[in-house]
């Protein structure tokens, strides 16, 4: 066929969305004021270019106005990040939980919120995912281990689910508990930690709009592996403060105990910030590996304060020792 008198719209060819932020950026372009618009529009191309696995459901979110929520990095790609992880419920490999967590049955599923609250209660997960209006936000991911992704998550603030249930003055801290079932869970039985796995964050920390209810990742709803139906994402803190597959979210006056703290309390602390000064007691900081760009032999990248979410959260930890409080 001939395409001599054949005229098609950009409009046409690409996603409406991004001919419309091609128009803008063209625009500012004439304005002089490309500089911030290429940072930008580099960031969304990344992200349009990064694929979900295509055989889980879509799950799509608006676009994050939460300040940091928008990480204008290369995403990692969606095979890496659903095949190298941590969840020692289905293994203690990087690789086990894309092997063995198909055994997760994510329907039915209900999260128990308790504790100091005004409203406490059992949400089902269709109660959850229709709280509030998803968000599609791209986080860093910094692991204790020393390696980082770039993840572009689904889901809302956490503060959404805390203002309904209401809080009392006695909250002054989260405890977040995950499933434990040893008939769907093959790694409980290795006994490598006291289960549940248990986390904590304290309020206004919890609170804060970056601290995320996560529901899907690259467009679709969330793998067995990386948490599935429903986890945390707190970007600023190491890995494995964002606990998965939640089932019970517990509001308490005192610190609790997290899995990790217990197990090993001068290797994890309570807070586990991400902060290149403070030392693991067996590694350093002060770099990082970026799944699936470095190589195995390539430069490592110096690690941001707060996995460079400073400008957002360092107020939450002013006057505080943070190699004391680590």
């Amino acid at each position: 066929m001939s395409s001599k008198n054949l005229i098609i719209p950009a409009s046409e060819i690409t996603p409406q969305a991004a001919y419309e932020d091609r128009r803008q950026w063209l625009r500012l372009m004439a304005s002089g004021a490309a500089g911030t618009a290429l940072a930008t529009w580099a960031g969304r191309e990344a992200l349009a270019q990064t694929p979900g696995g295509g055989k889980l459901a879509k799950l799509p979110g608006a676009r994050s106005a939460v300040a940091g929520g928008l990480v204008l990095e290369k995403p990692t790609s969606y095979q890496d990040a659903s095949s190298y992880n941590n969840y020692y419920e289905f293994g203690t490999d990087k690789a086990d939980p894309a092997r063995t967590a198909g055994t997760l049955k994510t329907k039915p599923w209900t999260v128990s919120v308790e504790g100091e609250v005004g409203k406490p209660g059992v949400f089902d997960l269709d109660s959850l995912l229709k709280l509030s209006p998803m968000e599609e936000r791209i986080y860093r991911l910094r692991c204790v281990e020393g390696w980082s992704m770039v993840i572009p998550w689904v889901g809302y603030s956490l503060a959404e689910l805390i203002k309904k249930v209401e809080p009392n003055s006695k909250a002054k801290f989260i405890e977040f508990t995950t499933l434990a079932d040893k008939a769907q869970m093959p790694g409980l039985r290795g006994g490598s930690l006291d289960w549940p796995y248990v986390e904590g964050l304290r309020i206004d920390e919890a609170m804060h709009p970056l601290t995320l209810l996560a529901f899907g990742m690259y467009g679709e709803v969330l793998p067995n592996q990386n948490g599935a139906p429903v986890r945390l994402v707190v970007p600023w803190k190491y890995g494995f403060k964002s606990a998965k597959s939640l089932v019970k979210i517990r509001f308490v006056e005192k610190q609790p105990t997290s899995s990790w703290t217990k197990a090993a309390q001068q290797e994890y602390g309570f807070y586990s910030n991400v902060n290149p000064q403070v030392d693991h007691p067996r590694w350093s900081q002060a770099t990082e590996r970026r799944i699936g760009e470095d190589g195995l032999f390539a430069k490592k990248r110096p690690t941001l304060m707060f996995n460079g979410y400073a400008e957002q959260v360092s107020s939450l930890y002013a006057g505080m020792d943070l190699k004391r409080n680590f």
